[in-house]
């Protein structure tokens, strides 16, 4: 989830969910960038990924066994909150490629996507080599042990991750959210400020950016990060929303609260 216009979404979610497993992998750079016309899936507009949607589907339903069709269709979905549907279809690539590191991971982003973490975690944990560790496989092993509640360990797997990969943005930002939900705001600000010094950072590492400064108050700064990612009107109203919610009593175990209820 994105610090984006969708009230639906409560702030705290956007700090949750921008977990998500960012770096599990299908893509080289991380899981779940899926690339359309240059565009992540992530990053589409509603009518733009029931599109998206629909391709996939229709590629998958020709080609059932295929990975890639399999992972496509499943991102696409769980981009959705199609959770349920996105798991199904990772039941299925399982059977097909029980040994597929690409596919046991993207299961377990589905899985943990769908609330099943501690599942989650072993199905990662299983596709992980330890003589040769994958970094995508650490950072969403680390991801998924923020949403359990477990920082202290999910940051041994970041920092593991960035021994491999050390500037790179997809990682640095999970950790940067890390300490976001630990409301260890400078510490977040400094990885996510570090993540979006790189080429690579993408739309969602900026704005998780833009999040860490206006939860400190920085609502002017904030806004212009925010701005260079969305609409001036958008970015205006997101930054409004944040200082409302901030100004209320006890304003972080609101966020807290709400993340609870929405999930």
């Amino acid at each position: 989830m994105l610090f984006g216009i969708n009230r639906k979404a409560s702030i705290v979610m956007v700090l949750a969910g921008t977990l998500a497993l960012s770096a599990c992998a299908t893509d080289k750079t991380r899981t779940g960038s899926i690339k359309r016309n240059d565009t992540a899936v992530s990053e589409l507009s509603v009518p733009e990924l029931n599109r998206a949607i629909e391709t996939y589907g229709n590629q998958y339903e020709r080609r059932p066994k295929s990975k890639q069709a399999g992972l496509n269709y499943a991102d696409a979905l769980r981009t959705a909150g199609r959770n349920e549907q996105a798991l199904a279809v990772m039941h299925q690539m399982v059977i097909h490629h029980p040994e597929d590191n690409d596919v046991l991971a993207a299961y377990g982003k589905a899985l943990a996507s769908n609330g099943e973490l501690q599942k989650a975690l072993d199905v990662i944990g299983r596709a992980q080599h330890d003589d040769h560790p994958d970094w995508r496989l650490l950072s969403a092993q680390g991801a998924v042990l923020d949403q359990l509640d477990r920082p202290q360990e999910a940051r041994v797997y970041y920092r593991k991750a960035l021994q491999i990969v050390p500037n790179e943005p997809s990682v640095l930002s999970n950790l940067g959210m890390s300490f976001l939900l630990t409301n260890e705001l400078p510490q977040a600000e400094q990885y996510l400020k570090q993540a979006v010094a790189t080429r690579k950072a993408d739309s969602r590492v900026r704005q998780n950016l833009a999040l860490v400064v206006g939860l400190q108050g920085r609502f002017d700064e904030a806004e212009q990060i925010a701005a260079a990612e969305m609409s001036p009107t958008d970015a205006k109203a997101n930054v409004e929303y944040l200082r409302q919610m901030l100004s209320q009593q006890n304003a972080w175990n609101i966020l807290k609260e709400e993340d609870k209820q929405a999930n």
